[in-house]
């Protein structure tokens, strides 16, 4: 194996801007950013409301396009991808908490985690679900509906679809937002575990700087810029 060999960034953003038009006029919701994150790092994205964290979270997730700039996850670059292309990504390597849960109203604990695996056309999609479910403790309640769950065992669901199809990326957007504080801290204790056993990346968007300094590195986001990066800072100061 050639010793030089560099495995890609997990994230990896180069000038990334997103613009959206408004009746006033053209806005800037992210105005230049560059980050690269390692694989295996786990990074909080903090700052206040308004400041971009949502929708830089989006462009990772090839959810939302960057108006210019470069995104690439795992080496591939996201611009030249079509939509179909973008969700088999998300499907593959990809896994997103969010806030707000989005589960399949309609749709049992099992069938909710499911999803990304049929998507792949698993035929082992139930049976790998089942297993995700026992993870997260809440194999007894696979065939229970959304909204016969608690806020903290639907989270716990949406981390089991997350996980489901091993993703080496996970998104985690505002993941206790809508838990109680003791809820919360199980939910993230989990997560953390689970990214700890299988070794995925994790990004995490968060109010909470308890919750932020849980992860390795931090960055602070304003007015759609990187305005701090502590780890980075830490290191140059322990060097000099």
């Amino acid at each position: 194996m050639d010793q030089s060999y560099k495995a890609p960034a997990a994230i990896a953003l180069e000038d990334v801007q997103v613009t959206l038009p408004s009746r006033a006029g053209p806005v800037d919701i992210l105005r230049g950013i560059d980050l690269d994150v390692a694989a295996g790092e786990t990074l909080a994205i903090v700052g206040p409301s308004g400041s971009g964290k949502s929708t830089l979270l989006m462009v990772m997730a090839g959810l939302e396009k960057a108006t210019s700039g470069k995104v690439a996850i795992g080496g591939t670059e996201l611009g030249p991808l079509s939509e179909d292309q973008l969700a088999k990504l998300r499907a593959t390597e990809i896994g997103i908490v969010f806030q707000a849960f989005h589960l399949v109203p309609t749709m049992t604990a099992l069938e909710n985690v499911a999803l990304p695996l049929e998507f792949l056309g698993r035929e082992d999609a139930f049976s790998v679900a089942k297993e995700a479910l026992v993870e997260v403790g809440l194999s007894h309640r696979q065939s229970h509906f959304p909204a016969q769950l608690s806020g903290g065992e639907k989270q716990r669901v949406a981390l089991a679809r997350a996980m489901v199809a091993s993703p080496e990326l996970i998104l985690a957007d505002e993941p206790t937002g809508n838990l109680d504080q003791k809820t919360g801290v199980q939910v993230m204790d989990l997560l953390f575990a689970l990214q700890k056993r299988t070794g995925a990346t994790l990004l995490l968007i968060t109010h909470d700087r308890a919750l932020a300094e849980r992860c390795g590195r931090i960055v602070n986001l304003a007015d759609g810029r990187i305005v701090d990066d502590e780890t980075a800072k830490a290191a140059e100061a322990a060097a000099s």
